[in-house]
């Protein structure tokens, strides 16, 4: 499909793309998932093979993802690889969660982080600070921030993808450069011999941490066999979100420079770069945080990774480290991390529903390109839903419930390489999955064993996923016989 063909603007370089998957990987989850994956597995040595196995699901889904790329380069990306491999209703399906929950939720959840880590620095920002009090609303100051700067990330990106790229390159690299900064600041200054010593002599004594709230007892359980590999699997949830968003990048086919080429080599090496740091920054943290700790603890010290304050691992770290200035540094880190994860997430996503909307299942206005060459109708439609999610308070409720459905999606769109070479054996592939076929089975093993986890011994995260899809289903047929194909 040519430029012309779209009246998209092909302005994404190779380092654009690069700063697109690797900033919009970086948000604010490093710097507050490992404590809740310490307390599902206990140890140093489990805790570092979660991330490992993160990364290593990662690369594999990318490198395996990247043949779709370069077979079908189009706006929309894993909406038009899934409907090409089994048709609109299963792509719509997925362009219906991921408008839904999984893009829009994620822009509110990441757009409330940054108005929180920015009340560090500037305290008037605070979910304390009621602006307005409706009874059954409260619209607080941190709200007001999220949304300000939703609706101001949206601006930028309906002046054109060069815009939005920009941004992506300032910040992304910016983060990037900060995070390898706190690395080497961390190992040269943080280092303690005695955490040392405790969370490496025993790397592989693994253990479920619970904490009653209510009475502020803890239950430990040494976990071994089938009970461990539950642990490492339920324990995967956060770091896996915190790695995800790597295939975004895929939804802007139309708007990259030589995208056949472009697109695989930026979520390799975006996904390396991003796989590389969150291993190191853990290992740092584990040379100044003790892994085990007390809840009750009077500092960042005492509480330990597993009880850090509010999950916060980032911020203690840096308090161990060097105090309230040291912690208003990782607060500035977060903010930018999570202001350039949201510009990411908001560039992309309208490329879907623009996509949808070409095929009559989605509001027409979301088929056209405004004067800047960019889905502006989607940008704003989005912009609207991820602001009034914000004001909902439910929206990380949300995000829990699709944690099955993302991994089920990605299953089905790694899968679609095996239909694709099938039933379309002689489309030119200028890359073709690395490993094939082993890689890409490789991944929907691992993605589907999450998914059994899930689906038996974490409940309230799987079946609502599942039932928000199937949701989708009667949607489909009523928005299919209201809308009509929009050609050109």
């Amino acid at each position: 499909m040519s430029e012309t063909s779209t009246g998209f603007k092909r302005e994404i370089k190779l380092f654009d793309a690069v700063m697109l998957v690797a900033g919009s990987m970086i948000g604010s989850g490093i710097f507050i998932v490992s404590a809740d994956i310490g307390r599902s597995v206990g140890s140093s040595g489990y805790l570092l093979l979660v991330w490992g196995l993160t990364g290593l699901m990662t690369l594999a889904g990318a490198l395996s993802y990247g043949e779709l790329t370069s077979l079908m380069p189009r706006a929309g990306g894993q909406y038009v690889y899934l409907r090409e491999s089994y048709g609109p209703l299963v792509a719509f399906l997925y362009g219906w969660t991921l408008f839904l929950v999984i893009q829009s939720g994620t822009i509110a959840a990441v757009g409330v982080a940054f108005a929180r880590f920015t009340g560090v620095v500037l305290p008037w920002f605070s979910e304390d600070n009621v602006l307005l009090d409706l009874g059954f609303l409260q619209f607080t100051s941190v709200q007001l921030l999220a949304i300000a700067s939703i609706v101001l990330l949206t601006l930028i990106n309906q002046q054109g993808v060069r815009n939005g790229t920009i941004i992506q390159n300032i910040f992304g690299s910016t983060k990037i450069i900060a995070l390898f900064a706190l690395l080497g600041f961390g190992l040269l200054l943080g280092t303690n011999p005695e955490v040392m010593d405790l969370n490496f002599s025993n790397l592989w004594d693994a253990q479920s941490v619970v904490l009653d709230k209510e009475t502020g007892a803890i239950t430990r359980t040494t976990l071994s066999g089938w009970a461990l590999m539950v642990g490492i699997g339920t324990a995967m949830i956060g770091s896996l979100f915190s790695s995800d968003a790597w295939n975004n990048i895929g939804f802007s086919g139309d708007e990259i420079v030589n995208p056949k080429r472009t697109i695989v080599l930026s979520m390799a090496i975006g996904t390396a770069i991003v796989t590389v740091l969150y291993i190191l920054i853990n290992i740092v943290y584990l040379t100044i945080l003790p892994l085990q700790g007390d809840p009750a603890g009077v500092d960042a010290l005492s509480r330990g990774l597993q009880f850090a304050s509010n999950d916060r691992v980032g911020t203690a770290v840096a308090e161990v480290m060097g105090g309230a200035p040291a912690t208003i540094g990782i607060a500035i880190l977060i903010i930018i991390a999570t202001f350039g994860c949201n510009n990411g997430v908001i560039l992309s996503a309208p490329r879907v529903y623009y996509a949808m909307a070409k095929d009559g299942l989605f509001f027409p206005s979301m088929a056209k390109l405004n004067k800047n060459g960019v889905p502006g109708a989607a940008l704003a439609i989005q912009c609207v839903w991820a602001s009034l999610l914000c004001l909902s308070g439910r929206y990380s409720d949300l995000l829990d419930y699709v944690i099955f459905a993302v991994l089920l999606f990605y299953i089905l769109t790694i899968a679609g390489i095996f239909v694709l070479r099938r039933t379309m054996p002689d489309a030119p592939r200028p890359y073709k999955a690395i490993g094939y076929p082993v890689l890409p089975a490789l991944y929907i093993l691992m993605a589907s064993f999450i998914c059994t986890i899930l689906l038996i011994y974490k409940p309230d995260y799987s079946w609502p996923g599942l039932i928000l899809v199937a949701v989708g289903v009667p949607v489909y047929y009523l928005v299919g016989k209201r809308f009509k194909r929009v050609e050109g």
